[in-house]
């Protein structure tokens, strides 16, 4: 079947809309192997649906017939960037400032409120996305520790576009309603004139982050060791030899007695021996 069909058979008529071909399932299960390959993301049957609604709007763009052509223009190389483009539109998720405020709650309370100053404290974002996460630790550990003492957050993400927005930290202000409002005060910037709508995390908060892409599911770079880790919102996604490996290489970036925060619907039971549970989605290496 054509992708494309014309408005009608005289000269110079339209072409009508681009018409969203089905995928096969041999062809769906091409994607799901890539992805998994790539991303150690296991993409269940059932999610045949999101892969065609992320995806399809690109077949258009890359002047492809159909599924299959668009895979293998991907493993080709046959359009340059077209691969990361792919992988940004499958691997982004939701995320939203102080998502599962206890996680923020605790972290204040209980671990910051221990932290000597010896060294600097530092925490990874393991899954940063748009920068939501990163920004709300920011703001958390500027309130409890001040501005004054030694601390830095790094994010990481495997898709280059949602990391582009979390450098700018620049959003639009619906993004802003989890956010208290003692804190949006402090620590942001509202936009005014053709920005007005919009909101900038303030510039000292800006410049004790740092983002980097990475994939969990190869071999971490040299990025140091950390006090804490959030992971959340990940684990989820891959099956459970990926979860074991990628919980590896996280727990050897992880300082003795570090902690280690996954998401309220996530759990590390059967994932690793080296954690113990502090409480419900929140470890501690032993």
């Amino acid at each position: 079947m054509s992708t494309a069909a014309l408005a009608g058979s005289r000269p110079g008529a339209r072409e009508a809309a681009f018409v969203v071909p089905a995928i096969s399932d041999t062809d769906f299960r091409r994607f799901q192997g890539w992805l998994h390959a790539v991303a150690g993301i296991a993409l269940a049957d059932h999610k045949k649906t999101l892969l065609v609604g992320r995806l399809s709007k690109r077949l258009g763009p890359c002047g492809v017939r159909g599924w299959r052509d668009y895979f293998e223009l991907l493993m080709d190389g046959g359009r340059p960037g077209e691969l990361q483009i792919a992988i940004d539109l499958l691997t982004t998720n939701e995320t939203y400032f102080f998502r599962e405020p206890a996680h923020f709650s605790f972290l204040a309370e209980q671990i910051l409120t221990r932290f000597d100053g010896s060294e600097p404290l530092r925490i990874w974002s393991a899954a940063s996305s748009s920068g939501e996460e990163i920004y709300t630790l920011a703001m958390v550990l500027a309130d409890t520790l001040g501005m004054g003492r030694r601390w830095e957050i790094f994010g990481s993400d495997l898709s280059t576009r949602v990391l582009e927005t979390a450098r700018r930290a620049h959003y639009p202000m619906t993004r802003a309603d989890k956010i208290p409002p003692a804190f949006l005060k402090r620590f942001c910037l509202k936009g005014t004139g053709p920005q007005e709508g919009t909101f900038l995390i303030d510039r000292p908060l800006r410049e004790r982050v740092s983002f980097a892409q990475i994939n969990l599911n190869e071999t971490l770079p040299d990025i140091g060791m950390f006090d804490i880790v959030f992971v959340r919102n990940v684990m989820i996604y891959f099956d459970p030899d990926t979860k074991r490996q990628v919980m590896g290489r996280i727990l050897s970036k992880l300082k003795p007695r570090g902690h280690v925060f996954v998401s309220h619907s996530e759990n590390l039971h059967g994932v690793t021996d080296r954690v113990e549970i502090v409480k419900p989605s929140i470890y501690r290496l032993k």
